[in-house]
């Protein structure tokens, strides 16, 4: 499994070496866009209009857009300032209660293993978590953000979970019509409530499964067996200029030029009136 980020998981004075791997991902049937009509992939470039030509990464720079056309540059070293010596740390700040988090705050799930000489203070904290029904509530940068997370004992190990910060939820007061009280009949409910018993079972998570991917890959292996497949039309590679004009300047050196003979007169022109006359 691929580590995405190392450091260590501190709290208090003990700091345990950890590794984050992704515990989670996507099995969407990825498309990429075709040119209509001749099925080419179509390219994105990152061009600048004012330089008119194509920008590497190495020339690109971050810029915060404080009003419309006029930015504040920001460099790397200013963001690594700001984040300090504990960018490579899980600091956890409190250790709180699971059911104290509401589930609208969870953002993506990492896998947190051991580092090489961390694996005893490792067990050492899943078992006191596990022993005290606690987990720590922490923040970390990663991607160049950061992070409030979330670590808790998974199965035989640890899981860190990213959370949004209070003010990245937005109010439900925003959602339209719930500002309207609606009375509910006494019957309609104690049937909805029924319907809900009678619906009700223990999570199987492998019971659900996405019935549209799986329908779009069985698509797209039909076509394939049938040969319904496309391909751009290959472009034609340009001519080595390089290469032209040496097989030119070499064709020449071994191709003497013609010159007459010594003492022969060069053909005389035909008069103009001449020509003129043979083609009337």
């Amino acid at each position: 499994m691929h580590t995405m980020w190392k450091g260590s998981i501190g709290f208090g004075l003990v700091h345990i070496p950890i590794k984050l791997y992704a515990a989670t991902e996507s099995k969407d049937v990825h498309f990429r866009s075709l040119h209509a009509a001749c099925h080419t992939p179509i390219r994105y470039r990152k061009y600048c209009p004012v330089c008119e030509k194509t920008v590497e990464n190495e020339e690109i720079v971050k810029g915060y857009e404080h009003q419309p056309g006029e930015f504040v540059p920001v460099t790397e070293e200013e963001i690594e300032e700001i984040r300090g010596e504990n960018a490579r740390t899980v600091e956890i700040l409190d250790f709180i209660r699971l059911e104290e988090i509401d589930p609208i705050y969870y953002n993506k799930s990492y896998f947190v293993g051991p580092s090489e000489s961390g694996e005893k203070a490792y067990a050492l904290l899943r078992q006191a978590m596990t022993d005290t029904g606690k987990i720590g509530l922490a923040r970390f940068t990663f991607h160049s953000k950061r992070h409030l997370a979330a670590v808790r004992v998974y199965q035989n190990g640890l899981l860190l979970e990213t959370l949004f910060y209070p003010d990245e939820i937005r109010p439900v007061e925003r959602v339209p019509g719930l500002d309207k009280t609606v009375g509910v009949n006494e019957r309609e409910l104690e049937t909805a409530k029924q319907l809900i018993n009678q619906l009700t079972a223990p999570f199987d998570p492998k019971k659900y499964k996405n019935d549209d991917r799986e329908a779009l890959e069985r698509l797209i292996a039909d076509k394939i067996a049938g040969h319904k497949t496309v391909a751009p039309p290959q472009t034609a590679k340009p001519a080595n200029i390089v290469d032209l004009l040496s097989a030119l300047e070499a064709s020449l050196a071994e191709t003497p030029a013609k010159r007459p003979a010594a003492g022969a007169r060069p053909a005389k022109k035909k008069p103009l009136t001449a020509q003129k006359k043979k083609k009337a």
